[in-house]
């Protein structure tokens, strides 16, 4: 399985916003119900924010055969060497594959001088908790999230880089 890893362009928001969807209603299934993840979808994958994420903001891409089938989105580091992983979203066909450790991977080089990264990830998200734990993540707290009006148990995790 051939892939290659880039930074995001505006004339790649079409296919981000097609991963998004498509991985958000395969991991949230029964967790977040359809109509608050739509809502949500909307508003923060929007053609105005994800030309916002891809301006200020470390967004990658994974390309395979010239379509995208996988993004990482990192926040600037602070000050403090800190940053967040916003999302990490994989077509369901291209999971498995050592695709999303190679976005963390690059993620991190890219962000030279980063101590710390954070990402929030729902309880119910085995998939997704499973994969930050096995990348060395640790879990620093558990919180209730209001998601829309969805009660969401959401677990906090970081990743020290040395």
């Amino acid at each position: 399985m051939s892939y290659s890893i880039r930074r995001a362009n505006l004339e790649d928001m079409k296919q981000i916003q097609q991963v998004a969807r498509i991985s958000w209603h395969d991991t949230y299934e029964g967790i977040i119900p359809v109509l608050i993840q739509d809502q949500f979808l909307n508003t923060a994958y929007s053609d105005e924010m994800m030309k916002r994420r891809i301006e200020h903001s470390l967004l990658l891409v994974t390309e395979m055969e010239r379509k995208i089938v996988g993004f990482a989105n990192f926040s600037p580091i602070k000050e403090n060497g800190e940053a967040e992983l916003g999302a990490i979203y994989l077509l369901p066909n291209a999971q498995g594959a050592g695709i999303g450790t190679a976005l963390l991977h690059e993620g991190i080089q890219q962000l030279s001088g980063v101590k710390k990264i954070f990402i929030n990830v729902e309880k119910d998200n085995h998939v997704g908790k499973r994969f930050y734990e096995a990348k060395g993540f640790e879990v620093v707290s558990e919180f209730d999230d209001d998601f829309d009006g969805h009660k969401l148990k959401t677990i906090r995790m970081v990743l020290r880089v040395s």
